[in-house]
């Protein structure tokens, strides 16, 4: 039978590869260990799913961007500290007399909190067009300039805010706590929304524009992707621009989630975004898969995070202990078929 003329979920499967099914295998799995653990089928109810989505919303923003720069052959170490920086300027924003005032707890105009939350997202995405720069510049790997930049950022945030804590606009909040409800238990949050648009936005230009076709030649073999014509540094540029400027959005959100801004958030940020990344299927090495394969790593890590934290049998100080090991083996046999493919 001529390929055409199959049907179209046998023309899908036929294009399928051990590294595209392994995750989903991984994500079913985590799904079935769960429902058996936890008691009368708690995991199952819709409680969990409104929790994966809320805990992975601002996973999968970050998550976004970094696929751009691994898919690149390029890393983003700055993305935690990046996150916390857009965060703290916006609290530090927020709380000047212009805005709310101290503690936030004066009235506020809507173009002030525009503004509020556009300026440090503007900071960055300066702060991933000078990593950017510097990497192609410099021709250093671009892991040492982000590490670089992962000291700025933290620093600027430590200089700005003192350790002191400051408050956020409350559409953040919204954002970050509420949703539309479905039903009585089931609710669709904001922020899953939002991370829903970004990934679409992300997808669309990576599969259908020619930006999108630069950036998989970029990480698959540079030098030829140079020869073909491709201005292989600009494109290094605009990815880890992205990548910063999504940090930056995930940091706001995570900012709404937790109702303030503080030095301690978004520290496991950083490993969390590449576990999800590279867990889904994408390359550390540049070149292969997408985001459809890191929509499958942001949910497997959710699902993990959540469903550990509901087994009553498991110890709190084994969860983590747990939760490296599992991700190990994922994170192994994903990289044992890449090389295979």
């Amino acid at each position: 039978m001529p390929a055409d003329d199959k049907p179209l979920y046998r023309r899908i499967l036929g294009r399928l590869e051990a590294q595209d099914i392994a995750p989903l295998v991984s994500l079913a799995v985590l799904v079935l260990f769960f429902a058996l653990a936890t008691p009368s089928g708690t995991f199952l109810k819709p409680s969990t799913l409104v929790q994966v989505f809320k805990q992975g919303a601002v996973l999968a923003i970050v998550s976004v961007g970094l696929t751009y720069v691994l898919l690149c052959a390029e890393i983003d170490l700055a993305v935690g500290m990046v996150a916390l920086w857009t965060a703290c300027f916006c609290g530090w924003l927020f709380e000047r007399p212009f805005a709310a005032g101290r503690a936030g707890t004066g009235e506020v105009s809507a173009w002030a909190v525009a503004l509020v939350i556009a300026v440090p997202l503007g900071t960055s995405l300066l702060l991933g067009l000078a990593s950017g720069v510097l990497t192609v510049w410099s021709r250093l790997p671009s892991f040492i300039i982000s590490l670089a930049m992962m000291n700025i950022a933290d620093g600027m945030s430590r200089w700005l805010t003192k350790s002191e804590k400051f408050a956020v606009p409350a559409i953040l909040k919204t954002i970050g706590n509420r949703g539309i409800e479905l039903t009585d238990r089931l609710e669709l949050p904001y922020s899953a929304l939002l991370a829903a648009v970004v990934f679409l936005i992300g997808h669309l230009v990576l599969q259908h524009t020619r930006f999108g076709r630069y950036v998989y030649m970029t990480g698959g073999n540079r030098e030829a992707a140079r020869l073909a014509g491709v201005r292989t540094g600009w494109i290094v540029v605009a990815c880890l621009a992205i990548s910063a400027v999504t940090a930056g959005l995930g940091g706001l959100v995570n900012a709404g989630r937790l109702n303030s801004i503080s030095l301690d958030q978004n520290a496991d940020l950083l490993l969390s975004a590449v576990a999800c990344v590279v867990l889904g299927g994408t390359s550390l090495f540049g070149g292969s898969g997408g985001m459809g394969r890191t929509v499958v790593g942001v949910l497997t890590f959710s699902v993990l995070k959540v469903g550990l934290n509901q087994v009553a049998w498991i110890n709190d100080l084994a969860r983590p202990l747990l939760m490296g090991l599992v991700l190990l083996v994922a994170l192994v046999v994903n990289g044992l078929l890449s090389k295979e493919r």
